[in-house]
């Protein structure tokens, strides 16, 4: 079993940037925030990356290997494990979230 990631976990892009952890579920309430899902996309803000000069910031999170058995009305949780993908403006990848806090009370698989 593994920690469901909720809106009030802490997930950063892999240089710094704070995602903005949203949710459309509002029925799987843990420790009062709700889980989040793996349809979600996290916004993120505050990215510095500019390599070679030029500022490409991540600006949203679309993650992969969500829960396989945990869900909320039909839909995968995202999970401690879960990978999250962190795109520029132009949907390039940028490198993977780093899941910095999560609650370990609830848990899925």
């Amino acid at each position: 079993m593994i920690p469901i990631l909720t809106t009030a976990s802490t997930v950063i892009c892999p240089h710094g940037g704070q995602a903005v952890l949203i949710t459309s579920d509002v029925d799987a309430l843990i420790e009062g925030a709700p889980a989040l899902l793996a349809t979600d996309l996290h916004p993120v803000v505050g990215c510095p990356f500019a390599p070679g000069g030029v500022y490409t910031p991540c600006v949203v999170i679309r993650w992969a290997a969500p829960a396989t058995q945990t869900n909320v009305h039909g839909v995968p949780v995202l999970l401690q494990t879960s990978v999250g993908i962190c795109l520029n403006g132009a949907q390039g990848p940028q490198g993977v979230a780093i899941i910095v806090q999560t609650q370990q009370q609830a848990k899925g698989i």
